[in-house]
């Protein structure tokens, strides 16, 4: 089985337990040692894609199987479903809105999606709120309107949004619920204000600019011959190389496909090390900006996730689908980055109510709790592990104790 938080603790942990020299000279037998135990046993589908950029430089790492039926390894230009990493792409094109005075993080989303001006409460939920998990908004709409069936068009959307109505545990601004109904809202918003498609703005501002050519939404037909198998936490392929899931059914609202490469790239410009690329790096450092805090450890970004111990700060992002586990993550002090891709599922600890469903089951750090686990890391940094909401993600964010897949990296940089 794939543990995404292995690979994650492990990799980076070995790195810096390496220390800053010898790291850069070990960066391969590190990360080989550490990917190698954790990929899947012969026969069962599944592998990994690892970029790590370190001291300035970016260095690829790929083991394992892009396709198991047709023998296919995984390379640097393999192209992964991203998940919730996605996000950062709607909410770096929002920074920039604001950076260039075209919008405002305080713009009500209505003012742009005109559709909701006969709404009620969602006339309260502002831009930002959209990109920082703090509308109010559930997980998905289907965890309101509870008597729907099926996907939602976007006719169903803007009905539900209209139909919402907030309450004292779901009031715009005041709570971090983690939503994925909210930054497709953003999408949709991001497409009525510059009255062009949300997959051409990607590409006018953010992907064409970095020469990000294999980062798409949604995948041509061009790049489907390096477009993944995704398979579940058991190694079973689940759907087609490149097809798209979840539970909204419009081209805008689909999920975003990427390689190693290209998200080193974005990784190397988020950290601000692509010279080249000034106005877009403040857009970036506006979005990793943490905007509402969530605990002493942990507050919430433009979707990054701000993440501190001590000294250290950790900016990152994780996603999940039920074939497919991504994170990229940096601490900019020590100017270490990653990025790791795996074509399956995590198989996560996760409490019996919480499994993997067709949207995104990226959970989101949450609290610490006791844990004998890496303890080598976590005294370095006077912490314990961080952890990953497993109770319905429209409930408290509070007192989470259940361990998931990917932002155990607080503790990794240390």
């Amino acid at each position: 089985m794939i543990r995404i938080n292995v690979v994650i603790v492990t990799v980076i942990g070995g790195l810096l337990a390496a220390g800053p020299a010898r790291a850069q000279l070990n960066v391969e037998q590190i990360v080989a040692q550490k990917v190698q135990p954790i990929l899947p046993e012969k026969g069962k589908g599944g592998g990994v894609a690892v970029a790590v950029r370190i001291n300035g430089k970016t260095e690829f790492f790929n083991y394992g199987l892009a396709d198991l039926a047709a023998n296919r390894p995984v390379e640097t230009d393999s192209i992964f479903n991203l998940g919730s990493v996605g996000k950062m792409f709607a909410t770096t094109l929002l920074a920039q809105g604001v950076k260039r005075g075209e919008l405002s993080l305080d713009d009500p989303v209505a003012k742009y999606v005109t559709d909701l001006q006969r709404g009620g409460d969602i006339h309260r939920v502002t831009l930002g709120q959209l990109a920082s998990h703090t509308s109010g908004l559930p997980r998905v709409p289907g965890q309101y309107e509870h008597w729907h069936r099926g996907d939602y068009t976007f006719p169903d959307f803007v009905r539900f949004l209209n139909s919402w109505k907030a309450d004292p545990k779901h009031e715009p601004g005041k709570q971090y619920f983690y939503s994925n109904a909210a930054m497709v809202l953003l999408r949709v918003a991001l497409e009525r204000r510059f009255n062009t498609r949300f997959a051409t703005l990607m590409h006018q501002r953010i992907t064409g600019p970095l020469g990000m050519s294999s980062t798409a939404l949604p995948l041509p037909r061009d790049l489907l011959g390096r477009a993944v198998q995704g398979y579940g936490p058991m190694g079973k392929a689940i759907g087609r190389p490149g097809e798209e899931s979840g539970v909204f059914k419009w081209p805008s609202a689909g999920q975003i496909y990427s390689s190693s490469r290209d998200m080193a790239t974005f990784l190397a410009a988020n950290m601000d090390e692509l010279p080249d690329h000034r106005p877009m790096e403040n857009a970036m450092a506006l979005a990793q900006k943490d905007v509402f805090d969530v605990n002493p450890h942990f507050k919430q970004g433009l979707a990054w996730q701000v993440v501190t111990g001590g000294n250290l700060t950790i900016i990152d992002k994780n996603g999940g689908l039920p074939n497919t586990s991504t994170y990229i993550g940096f601490a900019p002090q020590q100017k270490l980055g990653v990025v790791i891709l795996v074509n399956r599922a995590s198989h996560r600890p996760t409490a019996p109510s919480r499994t993997p469903t067709s949207t995104d089951s990226s959970h989101e750090p949450l609290a610490c709790v006791k844990t004998t686990c890496i303890n080598s890391y976590c005294q370095k940094l006077g912490l314990t592990r961080f952890v990953f909401q497993a109770s319905s993600p429209y409930s408290s964010a509070a007192g989470v104790t259940t361990s998931g897949p990917v932002s155990l990296t607080m503790m990794l940089f240390s």
